[in-house]
């Protein structure tokens, strides 16, 4: 017996030593693996502003905030006709502490008239972003974590009362309460009562698994032991508020009560109240069984069990359990609180991440990810799409389509939709759908001409007729028009707005093969070099991401700047890790960029995306449409003086979209635009360009006052040195047929 029980306390000690070591190891560091964070940009609040109530108050419920006439505390707000009074929540940006603050904001239409607060009239409030998604760690955790001392002291109190009386008074094990457990379920028969401590609940969820049996138990109780000898009940209760399981969302564990105020509240820990704190700590107990979404009677009964247990124990007064027993639930539904809430742009983000972060910082480190994604912008994209091919798609075609939105002077992608289903994660047809872009390839071909000003200005004649061109081991090309008819001798910039494929052929044909390459090489779209015939017509095939960075450099006046997702990346204690920096090339000339631009103008105007003339009346906008053979797919790329947009209709299985360019992607763009502030395009030429009124039709310069003439831009010494007097009736013929993509 005396050797036995030698063995035996042989053995005991061994075991508490090794396991003593292993719980100074891993939990000192109390290192979890917290994946990194991804945000929106935060709504920026200023008199002036070009956004409505509408949005505000969708960005204001899309981070949680509740709607009430008391804003005394952060998290609330209230809209009382065209005034949202509003306090907003303390957030730690890359540039310094945001403090919160009471602000009352009034609407004059579609703008910000006035801001106040309390002490005066702020030159920039914002409110804190939207969380829009995690990388996750292999384990598909996640956390928002909280320190004890951030931690409302009623949660606290609360979990101790229901879980662990004792806490403060055991040293991590008690042998009543394990008895006491072991008896009740003995005469039960089945489980009815925990004997587990917080401190052992913290070992079996930080360092073991859920199997039942003696040897588990055993261990439990030796590391309970360790962690009360090592580290104090403060840091044993601050790393049980970040551990505990309350929740999965599909593939994702939910843990610890920072996130879990978020997945099932929509609202930071800190605003929860007695109904929710009651409601949480009783979910501990079994997350699955109480799930409030999915059971929410049973949910309610263990809230009301937590809530009795309170007043019993005078931890709260009973009128504030009485009256909280009395509360609805509060969940949210489970869409407010989306895994990906924009899965399309995170795919970016991602790929953006993968380029300067290695796997293990992205999924363990806690990082903090600030984009740029406009949520307005975003969800005007993504209404626009699913809206307009729910009335296209009447007839069952199961169109699908994406949308990319930059500001093209700094690269910011706003916006990314992958699917017409906005919300949907998988194929992300944005970034991985690369069609061919048909008559979108246009303007690199015009470009390459106008820089050569001693051959081609916007008045320069081509001839639109009939074009066959032979190349060995290649099928005879003759490309037609849309319409079916040729237009004989056409300006230079009739062909590109109104785009004739002859005309463009010809050109594209006369100018060299290698010279328009060496453009579409500029504009980062393909290497020279490789052209053939038919991609001077749009048979290359791009992702619209692609697309947006070429019509970007357009927007932009000839200038590349890569677009962008990130805005800055912080670390998990807050140091900032990266910025973003604005890497600005030139990649086209800025007066032939110009004349290419004037001419896009025109496309909005009266030529092949003259429907926006009444879409978006009044709004100087400018861009290109794009069809494909047997209409396939259904291009539009435009842009104002702010952002750039680029929209793809079509199917997935590539049979005809039975859509032109201008009946369903620019439908779908001037929807987007329509839901937003659109800004003006800017018409200040840069040096070296001169305005001139011309008749295009015959090439001649006209007189200042002729009503009739057509203004266009020249680079200086292109200007036509033919000149006639003004001869109403006799200019160029508006009347001229023209092909609608």
């Amino acid at each position: 017996m005396l050797l036995l029980v030698g063995v035996g306390l042989a053995f005991g000690a061994t075991s508490f030593v090794l396991l003593d070591m292993r719980v100074r190891a891993q939990f000192g560091q109390t290192q979890w693996r917290v994946p990194a964070h991804v945000y929106t940009r935060p709504l920026e609040i200023h008199d002036g502003r070009d956004i409505g109530r509408t949005a505000v108050v969708r960005h204001l419920e899309a981070a949680g905030y509740r709607r009430t006439a008391d804003t005394s505390r952060p998290g609330r707000y209230h809209v009382d006709g065209n005034t949202v009074e509003l306090h907003t929540r303390p957030f730690a940006w890359p540039d310094g502490q945001e403090p919160a603050r009471r602000l009352t904001v009034r609407f004059e239409g579609e703008e910000i008239a006035r801001v106040d607060t309390a002490t005066g009239r702020p030159a920039l409030a914002r409110i804190e972003p939207e969380r829009m998604g995690s990388v996750y760690p292999g384990r598909r955790e996640d956390r928002v974590l909280v320190r004890l001392e951030d931690t409302p002291p009623l949660l606290t109190e609360t979990l101790i009362a229901v879980e662990d009386q004792d806490f403060h008074s055991h040293v991590g094990v008690q042998p009543s309460a394990i008895l006491r457990a072991a008896l009740a379920n003995l005469r039960a028969g089945r489980t009815v009562q925990g004997g587990s401590t917080l401190t052992q609940q913290l070992v079996k969820n930080f360092f073991l698994s859920n199997e039942q049996t003696l040897g588990r138990k055993f261990t439990e109780a030796l590391m309970a032991l360790s962690l009360e000898w090592h580290y104090s009940k403060d840091q044993i209760l601050g790393a049980y508020l970040n551990e505990v399981y309350l929740g999965q969302d599909g593939k994702r564990a939910i843990h610890g009560f920072g996130l879990g105020a978020r997945f099932w509240f929509n609202r930071p820990l800190g605003e929860l109240e007695l109904p929710e704190i009651a409601l949480l700590v009783g979910m501990v107990k079994g997350p699955s069984y109480y799930d409030p979404r999915a059971h929410p009677e049973r949910a309610r009964q263990r809230r009301n069990t937590v809530l009795r247990l309170l007043a019993r124990t005078d931890t709260v007064e009973r009128e504030r359990v009485e009256a909280a027993m009395d509360a609805p639930l509060g969940v949210v539904d489970r869409d407010a609180v989306r895994l990906h809430t924009y899965p399309a742009y995170l795919d970016l983000v991602r790929r953006e991440l993968a380029r300067n972060y290695d796997e293990e910082a992205l999924r363990e480190a806690g990082l903090r990810v600030f984009t740029h994604l406009d949520p307005v912008v975003q969800k005007a994209a993504e209404r626009a799409l699913s809206e307009r091919l729910d009335r296209l798609d009447e007839g069952g075609e199961q169109l699908q389509g994406a949308v990319v939105v930059a500001e093209y002077d700094n690269g910011a992608v706003r916006a990314i939709v992958g699917d017409r289903a906005g919300d949907r994660s998988g194929f992300n047809r944005a970034l991985s759908a690369r069609r061919s872009v048909g008559s979108l390839i246009k303007p690199a071909v015009y470009y390459t001409a106008l820089e050569r000003p001693d051959e081609y200005t916007l008045i320069t004649p081509l001839r639109d007729e009939p074009l066959r061109i032979e190349r060995t081991g290649s099928p005879v090309w003759e490309p037609e028009n849309y319409s079916g008819e040729f237009h004989g001798e056409v300006p230079l910039i009739d062909g590109l707005v109104h785009s004739y494929n002859a005309a463009t052929a010809r050109l594209g044909m006369d100018l060299g093969l290698p010279a328009v390459g060496r453009t579409l090489e500029r504009l980062r779209i393909r290497a020279a070099g490789s052209l053939m015939p038919a991609d001077l017509l749009g048979s290359t095939s791009l992702s619209p991401l692609q697309v947006a960075r070429m019509y970007q450099t357009f927007a932009a006046g000839g200038f590349d700047t890569p677009l962008s997702t990130i805005s800055a990346v912080q670390s998990g204690d807050g140091e900032t890790l990266s910025e973003d920096s604005i890497d600005v090339r030139q990649a086209l000339d800025p007066a032939p960029t110009y004349l290419v631009n004037t001419a896009m103008e025109r496309v909005a105007q009266e030529g092949t995306a003259r429907a926006l003339r009444h879409l978006l009346p009044g709004r100087r906008v400018a861009g290109k449409t794009g069809t494909t053979d047997e209409l396939r797919d259904s291009w539009f790329a435009g842009f104002d003086g702010r952002r750039v947009g680029v929209v793809w209709v079509g199917r997935d299985d590539n049979r005809p979209a039975g859509l032109t360019g201008s009946a369903g992607a620019l439908r779908v763009w001037a929807d987007m635009m329509g839901q937003l502030s659109v800004v003006q395009r800017r018409s200040t030429p840069p040096p070296g360009i001169v305005e001139v009124p011309v008749d295009p039709a015959s090439g001649y310069s006209l007189p200042e006052d002729c009503d009739e003439a057509l203004r266009l831009p020249f680079i200086e010494g292109s200007v036509p040195e033919r000149a006639r007097r003004c001869e109403p009736g006799s200019l160029w013929d508006t009347g001229r047929s023209r092909d609608a993509r």
